[in-house]
């Protein structure tokens, strides 16, 4: 709506001198008005929030449980490199449900495609389209959950949030969103595996009250094959069957148990991360703890280090027969003030026992009348074997967005090359790629 402005006289102003024009005399005492034009109101525009990760190597998962599938879009992906479906098929399927008697029974293949930015076989540097559809959703396991609250589920704050919620499957608090983060997590692990050396690796540390010694695993040599050698993906054979035989009891009796995932960065470069709120483990801290499930994380020493003096544990320096600075001890954990300094990462991610049970419980309805609620469906006893890959893919997620953040900041000039080191790290067969 049009606006007025009246200009008056100063109150304490002289008489105006007779030299002035009589334009300037009349300049100073003429009435002022200002038009204001009818501002039009721009609709309100809302950016869907929490459902994309990164800040260059960035992405975005969709989908919900019983819907029509799940997926995710990676934008900022390097070009030319290579890249199939069966690269990603193999994380896919150390996550697909029904893979073994401790999963839950879902029948699902998981196949993904791509549907952008690959093309001959090499990325395009546009946007990567992953979609897996579903195949076995089964609604009506759901017909008890659309009027009462699973305890300890979001079911109740997604009413709380929203005003709404998907009812079958749990719609995008189901684990069966970390699809799309296990498929972008693969592209990230080829990134980093052939750019510069850097495995990622994850097992199974703990499941319920069985709990892998300290110094049992070797970091610096355990492998893939190790972890996966057993249903439950515990390099050491001997905890493997006690925590396979904790999981069949509890899945019998129709209950659930929690666990422990530790997660190992092998060769992860120097420099990565950032002072002060960009810290990496702060920013590895948040990744996992994005997971379903999680309810706490671990880094170096954790909570144990709270029992050692100063002296105890401080990692002290050294120089290796390459002429490398080393610690002599890794209490650190990879990183220090916040900035990997080239040793082993290694974190620890707990998992809660899963929500849904077959047990009688007490819980509320949507009109908030108590009732005793038996949950149906088909879910996992213990959700941590198949959260392996997951805290794999957001681990690698995290060192990637790391790695082209110090490249742009620190590598586009010349390097100190008395202090800092170079990124890269050569594969003859990667660069045979025309990479």
């Amino acid at each position: 709506m049009a606006s007025s402005i009246t200009s008056k006289p100063f109150l304490g102003a002289t008489k105006p001198n007779s030299s002035l024009s009589s334009d300037l005399q009349r300049l100073s005492f003429a009435s002022l008005h200002i038009s204001i034009k009818p501002r039009t109101l721009k609709k309100l525009q809302i950016e869907a929030a929490g459902s994309t990760f990164g800040n260059y190597f960035r992405v975005t998962t969709f989908g919900e449980s019983h819907g029509g599938g799940v997926g995710c879009i990676v934008d900022g992906c390097p070009p030319r490199i290579p890249l199939s479906e069966a690269d990603l098929q193999v994380d896919l399927d150390r996550r697909r449900p029904g893979q073994s008697r401790i999963t839950t029974p879902r029948k699902e293949t998981d196949t993904c495609r791509l549907y952008s930015g690959v093309s001959e076989g090499v990325t395009t540097g546009t946007p990567i389209h992953v979609f897996v559809p579903n195949t076995d959703q089964r609604g009506h396991d759901y017909k008890e959950m659309s009027i009462a609250y699973r305890p300890s589920h979001a079911d109740a704050t997604y009413d709380m949030k929203y005003g709404v919620r998907a009812v079958q499957g749990g719609g995008r608090s189901s684990a069966r969103e970390t699809i799309g983060r296990v498929a972008s997590g693969a592209i990230a692990k080829k990134i980093l595996k052939h750019f510069s050396g850097t495995e990622v690796l994850a097992y199974v540390s703990q499941v319920h009250q069985v709990v892998l010694p300290d110094g049992s695993v070797y970091h610096d040599t355990v492998t893939l094959d190790q972890i996966e050698s057993n249903i439950v993906r515990c390099p050491h054979p001997e905890y493997a069957e006690k925590m396979i035989a904790a999981i069949d009891a509890v899945r019998m009796r129709g209950d659930s148990i929690g666990g422990v995932v530790t997660c190992i960065v092998r060769n992860a470069p120097r420099g990565l991360g950032s002072p002060v709120f960009d810290k990496l483990e702060a920013e590895l801290a948040k990744a996992v703890m994005s997971l379903p499930a999680t309810k706490g994380f671990e880094f170096g020493s954790g909570f144990a280090g709270t029992f050692l003096t100063g002296s105890e544990h401080n990692d002290e320096f050294f120089t290796d027969e390459h002429g490398t600075i080393r610690t002599r001890t890794n209490h650190s954990g990879g990183i220090q003030g916040g900035i990997s300094n080239g040793e082993i990462i290694n974190m620890r991610v707990a998992f809660k026992p899963t929500a849904t049970i077959s047990k009688k419980q007490h819980t509320v309805t949507r009109e908030k009348k108590e009732i005793e609620l038996l949950a149906r469906g088909r879910h996992d006893p213990c959700v941590v074997p198949r959260a392996v890959p997951m805290v794999e893919a957001m681990v690698a997620m995290v060192l990637v967005d790391q790695l082209m953040a110090q490249h742009g900041q620190c590598n586009l000039f010349p390097i100190n090359p008395e202090l800092q080191e170079p990124l890269s790290f050569s594969f003859p067969n990667f660069e045979a790629a025309n990479i």
